[in-house]
């Protein structure tokens, strides 16, 4: 290919990225994903594609819903054994942020509600809340009718406004949430845990990177528990980590987050849900291959002072 059309591809990489970010909540598969359109680009009989960006939404799309709907991606996200990738604020794949329904639509929370919704749906969801695609243009580029589209649309949007805790978090309002949840999870006192959390609270784990089932509790003070074990430091722990833990205030897929490092590795992450003044929902991973990309943007960037330093 000539330096142009490399380069018209480039430009549209960091859209495609993002598109496929939200379809298959996995930054390393949307990468893969974007890689075989390029290689798609490439092989094209370019002279007769009228839109670049409408071709490439198009293959870009088809390639994540083929691994969505694939044998192997089915088992690997079964309920129970699947979560998305985080990304911490600031990384290019996060994809546009200028309206709620974007950002709403990277929240690890909205993430998880997409991944009940059959592939079709899920992919109308993100091409008009995301991208703002007209419903002619989704059915196009997934091969269904326009009422199709707007059918799908309309369950896909009904589901998520059921769930999901809209709300708006910057760095200021991240750090005073994350401080009041570590301030009580390192107090050792599970009623101080319990009165930061909503009555109907759920939190999800993945084993602390040690096991494979993701753990699902939904009563605060059972929730408290948990946290309050997980968060009492022992030397089995530091010696698990690699040694003592510093904890940071950060924001994840538009949410506050406790971060946890390791000689500027992130070797821990508690994603928090806020609801009001309270807790409705917390997602920890500890899996270092989930957390590689986050370390790698860290590494990148600029922080503050710790919360907690030599834990």
């Amino acid at each position: 290919m000539d330096t142009a059309t490399v380069e018209r591809f480039e430009a549209d990489r960091p859209r495609l990225a993002s598109l496929a970010y939200r379809l298959l909540g996995s930054a390393a598969d949307a990468e893969d994903v974007v890689q075989d359109a390029f290689l798609r680009w490439q092989a094209a009989d370019r002279d007769r594609i009228e839109v670049p960006e409408a071709w490439l939404t198009k293959v870009v799309t088809n390639l994540a819903l083929d691994r969505l709907r694939s044998a192997q991606a089915r088992r690997e996200r079964a309920v129970g054994a699947w979560l998305p990738e985080p990304l911490l604020d600031g990384d290019p794949m996060l994809g546009p942020a200028a309206t709620v329904e974007q950002r709403e639509s990277v929240s690890l929370a909205v993430l998880m509600l997409l991944e009940r919704l059959p592939p079709t749906e899920r992919a109308v969801y993100v091409l008009r809340e995301a991208f703002a695609y007209r419903h002619n243009e989704i059915a196009e580029i997934l091969g269904i009718s326009v009422s199709a589209s707007q059918q799908h649309a309309l369950r896909a949007r009904r589901h998520v406004a059921a769930e999901r805790n809209a709300g708006e978090v910057d760095r200021e309002a991240a750090r005073r949430i994350v401080e009041a949840f570590m301030a009580a999870a390192a107090s050792g006192e599970t009623d101080r845990l319990v009165s930061l959390l909503t009555d109907d609270a759920t939190a999800v784990t993945d084993g602390f990177g040690m096991l494979e089932k993701l753990r699902y509790e939904s009563v605060p003070d059972r929730i408290a528990a948990v946290i309050r074990a997980g968060f009492k430091p022992t030397p089995a722990k530091r010696g698990l980590a690699g040694g003592p833990l510093s904890v940071h205030a950060v924001v994840v897929n538009g949410s506050p987050a406790a971060l946890a490092v390791v000689d500027d590795r992130a070797v821990g992450l508690v994603v928090l849900d806020p609801k009001g003044d309270k807790i409705a929902g917390l997602v920890s991973m500890a899996s270092r291959g989930r957390l590689d990309r986050v370390t790698e943007q860290w590494r990148r960037g600029e922080h503050e002072a710790p919360i907690l330093e030599n834990w």
